[in-house]
C-alpha cells in the first residue's frame, strides 16, 4: 500500500463584526464626493443663473448709454443711463439677489469711454463707444462648501456703440422705413458737414405734378399691404418690415392727400381722423415748426412747369391758402436749412438739452426724423409699377402737411440730415461704402477683456 497523505486544515476568521471599521470610511467618502459633485451642479447652475442675469443688464446698461451719447454728446448723461438701467433691471422680477447686492453697494460698477470698439482704448472723452463693466456680485454657495467654495464671482461687461454704415452693399436690408420713394438730386445727396446746412426736398408732389416717375404715381409705396387705409397707417409708423438694397418695392398710385396727411400728421401731435389715436401713434417730443414766429410762416412748394416734368420749388411763406404759385413776383426760393426759420440743428439741440419732463408726456423721441428708400427716377411709368431700390436716406419732417389742395400744399417738403440711427443689416459687405455712420444702429461689441461679452 502507497503513503497516505497528509492535509491540513486552515481556519479563516469572517466574522461580519470584523468589517466594521473598513466600510465606514468607504461610506463617509462616498458620500462626500456625492455632496461635492451635487453641491457643484447646484451651485454652478445657480452662479450661471446670476451670471445670465448680470451680463443682460451690463448689455442693457452699455446699449442705454451709447444710445443717449450718440444722441448728446455728453458722457455724464450717459453715465447716468447706466446706473438708472442697471437700478430698473436689478429690480426686476426674479432678480432679488442682484437687486440686493446693488442696493446694498457691493456691485462695484465702472463706465469708460473709447474712440474705438476694437481694441476698446479708454480715456476717450466722448465715446462714441461705452464699455460698462461690473464686479463685485457673488453667488453664495450652498453644498459647494464641504469643498471649500463659499461664493462664486459672477462679474459681468459689455461694450456699446455705433455700427458701420447700414443700406451698403448688394441685399443690405434698413427696415422701419416710410413709404415713400425719394428722388436722389443729379450726382447723389451732398456730403453733410456738422451742423450743415443741409439741402431740403419736395418728398411728395401735390395733384399735377408727377414729378419723375410717371403719370398716376405720387412717390407713395406699398409697403406690406396697399391701398389708403395702409398708406395712411404706415405714414404714421406702422410698419417695421425692410427695403433692400437692389430689389424692388410697389408704387401705390394716386394722389390719396386724405391718408397721407392723417397719417404723416400724427408725427406732429395732429389727429385727423382713419382711426389713429394719440396712445397709439404719439407725436415727436418736439413740434416746433416754420410757423413759430410773427407773423407765422409755412414753407410752400410750387411748381416749376417751364420744365418737363415740372419740378417743385420751395418758398418761404406769410400765411396760408393764398396763391403764392402764380403770383406775378415770385418770391425767393430757399435751397439749404439755413435760410428756413426752423431746421434739423435747432430741432436736434432742443430735443438734446430738454430733459424729458419738459416734453408732451407719451410722445417719443425722433418721430419726425424718417428713413426712406431711394430710387432712380429715370423713366415714366404709367400707373402701379415697380421701381429698384438703390440706396436709403434720412430726412427730417420741417412742418405739418396741409390738408385739401390749396395752392402750394399736399406736399411734404423735408430737411436731408446725412446720417440717422436706423435698423436693419449691413449686408454682404459691412465695411464698404460712403465712410461715416451715414445709416447706422447702436449694437452691442465682443469685450476684448472679457470671454462672456
Amino acid at each position: 500500500m502507497g503513503e497516505r497523505k497528509q492535509f491540513k486544515t486552515y481556519r479563516v476568521n469572517s466574522k461580519p463584526d470584523d468589517q466594521k471599521g473598513i466600510v465606514a470610511p468607504l461610506v463617509a467618502i462616498g458620500l462626500l464626493a456625492i455632496l461635492a459633485v451635487a453641491g457643484l451642479a447646484l451651485d454652478s447652475s445657480h452662479a450661471l443663473a446670476n451670471k445670465t442675469r448680470m451680463q443682460n443688464s451690463v448689455d442693457a446698461a452699455a446699449l442705454a448709454a451709447a444710445k443717449v451719447l450718440d444722441q448728446s454728446e455728453d458722457t455724464a448723461l450717459a453715465t447716468a443711463a447706466v446706473f438708472s438701467l442697471l437700478g430698473i433691471n436689478a429690480s426686476g422680477s426674479g432678480n432679488h439677489e442682484l437687486d440686493a447686492a446693488y442696493g446694498g453697494g457691493q456691485i462695484n460698477v465702472s463706465v469708460q469711454f473709447s474712440a474705438v470698439a476694437v481694441p476698446f482704448t479708454p480715456g476717450a472723452p466722448d465715446g462714441p463707444f461705452v464699455r460698462v463693466t461690473a464686479t463685485g456680485f457673488e453667488t453664495a454657495t450652498t453644498l459647494s462648501q464641504v469643498l471649500g467654495f463659499t461664493e462664486i464671482p459672477t462679474p459681468a461687461s459689455a461694450v456699446a456703440g455705433p455700427s458701420g454704415p447700414l443700406g451698403v452693399g448688394e441685399g443690405a436690408e434698413i427696415c422701419d422705413v416710410a413709404p415713400i420713394a425719394v428722388c436722389p438730386p443729379a450726382g447723389g445727396f451732398p456730403a453733410i458737414a456738422p451742423g450743415g446746412p443741409n439741402p431740403l426736398q419736395v418728398l411728395k408732389p401735390g395733384g399735377g405734378n408727377h414729378a419723375e416717375i410717371g403719370a398716376g404715381n405720387y412717390k407713395m409705396l406699398r409697403l406690406g399691404c396697399n391701398g389708403g387705409d395702409c398708406l395712411r397707417h404706415n405714414l404714421a409708423g406702422d410698419y417695421y418690415g425692410c427695403a433692400t438694397l437692389g430689389e424692388e418695392v410697389e408704387t401705390e398710385p394716386g394722389i390719396s392727400s386724405g391718408p397721407t396727411s392723417q397719417g404723416f400728421n400724427t408725427r406732429f401731435g395732429i389727429y385727423q381722423g382713419g382711426g389713429l389715436t394719440e396712445e397709439e401713434y404719439p407725436p415727436d417730443r418736439v413740434l416746433t415748426d416754420q410757423s413759430g414766429g410773427a407773423p407765422p410762416e409755412v414753407l410752400k412748394a410750387c411748381e416749376d412747369d417751364s420744365v418737363d416734368p415740372p419740378v417743385d420749388k420751395i418758398y418761404m411763406v406769410t400765411g396760408q391758402g393764398q396763391n403764392y404759385c402764380n403770383a406775378p413776383d415770385p418770391l425767393d426760393e430757399v435751397f439749404m436749412s439755413d435760410e428756413i426759420n426752423y431746421s434739423y440743428d435747432d430741432f436736434y439741440n432742443s430735443d438734446s438739452d430738454g430733459p424729458s419732463e419738459n416734453f408732451e408726456a407719451g410722445s417719443v423721441k425722433y418721430r419726425r426724423v424718417l428713413i426712406f428708400p431711394t430710387i432712380n427716377c429715370d423713366g415714366n411709368q404709367q400707373g402701379q409699377s415697380t421701381l429698384d431700390v438703390d440706396g436709403f436716406a434720412c430726412f427730417f419732417m420741417l412742418q405739418p402737411l396741409e390738408t385739401g389742395q390749396a395752392d402750394g400744399a399736399g406736399k411734404i417738403i423735408g430737411e436731408y440730415v446725412g446720417e440717422c440711427e436706423v435698423n436693419g443689416t449691413s449686408g454682404t459687405n459691412p465695411g464698404g461704402g460712403p465712410g461715416g455712420p451715414l445709416l447706422y444702429k447702436i449694437q452691442l461689441y465682443k469685450n476684448s477683456d472679457s470671454i462672456d461679452s
